[in-house]
């Protein structure tokens, strides 16, 4: 499992735009595989601030999440949002254990 924060700084008249987009792009990602969250969530004192949470459940799936059409589709939308460029952090998982996570249904 790989848990990865992206911390996003958008101009404040795109604060709007940027949602609408994230929003966009979180409802096809968790629809991947390799996808077991991806949360989207604004800053209470600075709405100009997000962070997406992406949990994946192989180190692999951020380079194939990466590959989709719909995370291409964001990622030209909001790169003129931004007031500076986005930063990430990456984590592994210690509580609870992986078999805790609500994992995507097997087909």
């Amino acid at each position: 499992m790989l848990i990865v924060h992206v911390f996003v700084h958008v101009k404040p008249d795109c604060i709007e735009a940027f949602k609408n987009a994230s929003l966009e792009n979180a409802r096809n990602s968790i629809q991947e595989p390799g996808i077991i969250r991806f949360d989207v969530i604004q800053q209470t004192d600075d709405p100009t601030r997000f962070v997406l949470i992406e949990i994946y459940s192989t180190v692999d799936a951020p380079s194939q999440h990466k590959e989709t059409a719909h995370y291409a589709t964001w990622r030209d939308a909001v790169a003129d949002m931004m007031a500076e460029p986005r930063s990430s952090v990456k984590y592994v998982n210690l509580f609870p254990d992986d078999p805790g996570w609500d994992y995507p249904a097997e087909d």
